[in-house]
């Protein structure tokens, strides 16, 4: 086979161009060197690339996310159609009067299994699916009434209450674009500033310009109760459990002029109030409170030391405390003695602050430091400080912890002790009502 001349020349003109390759060259076209420094080398070649490959590389999972996306709001809308409607509520209610089988002395209306089971036959599908055989069940354990006979009130709310849930588990789901079981703080608070339109209690009464205010409050509140761990979302499920979504939808219906808003902690009266306090502290109107202006919190005797630490350990922006730093600590002091469903978040901030050597445990010296407060505060107010030996005798004593020489926050928890141990460690009128508890008993 005779080889092209052409071909060969060009061949040979590269071989004879090729040269042994100097370290310094090496080093540039070292593969683990930056992309930018390994382009700096100026060859013919590199005019021939297509501008293509500069552009970044697209995200293959696009298509995919937007899958998802799409097939999660048909299956909530899917689920949005499986609920009763007022309509439908209405009719299982009458449904429910026509099959009574027994009218009690006080008016109770109930039903046995068998006209039950005619019920059943009398509705529609959509209302069949949930007048289950293991409602009837459930109910009947929990039947007070003789004959194996139920009341239909139970069951009609039991229904409402099953409805209302799906309802507000699709409702916060349709804001899980993900599917995953759980919101953000972004997915959260969109969904409070598209359901605050329909909370009649709250739109009402609420100036445009403090809207923001309002969403920070209640999303803080959220987080500050079902996020312990600090992950940055809450399950959806966590939210429903734990009442605080209740409380929330309560403010769509109309206002009852005898029954106080301020029981709800989302209503607008307590939100102004936690408002109004941070604004009362704020001195020198600035929008951020010192050390000094936290001081006059509460009562106004937190001891110094209580306060510094807070500092130290809390979010701050040039040594003072934002609003949303504020309510962190407002939830944490007003709901010592609460322990917001199974998890005692507030008790797990102040022992935070409590624990200096981020030990999780507390030790004699951790007393004997936050006590010099309180030992301050009684020399302040030309009283005779109380010996410390006493009082931390009587800490253990009332803690009982596992080891006899550390104090962790499952020790106070299991104590029941733990508001009390905490509060007269960083406030000095809390110490005082302790101290003299056998005359004030109401006061401790």
């Amino acid at each position: 086979m005779e080889l092209d001349p052409d071909l060969v020349e060009q061949f040979s003109n590269l071989m004879v161009s090729t040269r042994p390759i100097s370290a310094e060259e090496l080093a540039r076209f070292d593969e683990n060197a930056p992309l930018r420094q390994r382009n700096e080398i100026e060859h013919p070649s590199y005019k021939t690339i297509p501008k293509f490959f500069e552009a970044p590389l697209p995200r293959g999972d696009t298509i995919r996310q937007n899958l998802r996306k799409e097939a999660h709001s048909l299956y909530l809308q899917q689920r949005s159609q499986e609920l009763l409607d007022s309509n439908e509520l209405d009719e299982l209610w009458s449904m429910l009067v026509k099959h009574v089988t027994q009218m009690t002395a006080t008016g109770q209306q109930l039903i046995d299994f068998d006209a039950y089971l005619q019920l059943q036959g009398a509705v529609n599908a959509k209302i069949r699916n949930y007048l289950t055989a293991r409602l009837f069940g459930t109910l009947l354990v929990l039947s007070t009434h003789p004959g194996g006979m139920v009341d239909i009130v139970s069951v009609f709310n039991y229904i409402m209450r099953k409805v209302w849930l799906k309802q507000a588990r699709i409702g916060l789901s349709f804001y899980d674009e993900m599917g995953r079981g759980y919101l953000r703080e972004t997915d959260l608070e969109s969904y409070i500033i598209d359901l605050i339109p329909n909370m009649a209690q709250i739109r009402d009464c609420m100036q445009p310009s403090f809207q923001s205010f309002y969403v920070c409050t209640v999303l803080k509140r959220f987080f500050f109760f079902l996020d312990a761990q600090h992950r940055g979302r809450i399950r959806i499920r966590a939210m429903l459990e734990s009442g605080m979504v209740t409380d929330l939808l309560d403010l769509r219906e109309e206002g009852d002029p005898e029954d106080p808003q301020d029981k709800n902690c989302f209503s607008m009266p307590a939100v102004l109030a936690v408002y109004r306090n941070y604004l009362s502290l704020d001195k020198d109107h600035n929008g951020m409170l010192s050390q000094k202006e936290l001081a006059d919190y509460g009562s106004g005797t937190l001891t110094t030391i209580f306060l510094k630490r807070v500092f130290e350990e809390c979010r701050t922006y040039q040594g003072e405390m934002d609003y949303k730093t504020y309510l962190d600590f407002d939830m944490a002091m007003n709901n010592r003695r609460k322990y917001y469903p199974k998890s005692p978040q507030a008790l797990q901030y102040l022992f935070r602050i409590l624990d200096v050597d981020h030990k999780g445990y507390l030790t004699v010296q951790t007393l004997q430091f936050f006590f010099k407060g309180i030992q301050e505060a009684f020399k302040s107010h030309n009283e005779v400080p109380v010996n410390f030996e006493d009082i931390n005798n009587e800490i253990f004593d009332m803690v009982k912890p596992k080891d006899p020489c550390k104090i962790t926050l499952q020790d106070l928890i299991k104590s029941g002790k733990a508001e009390t141990v905490v509060s007269i460690l960083i406030e000095f009128h809390k110490f005082w009502a302790y101290e003299n508890r056998e005359e004030n008993p109401q006061n401790v």
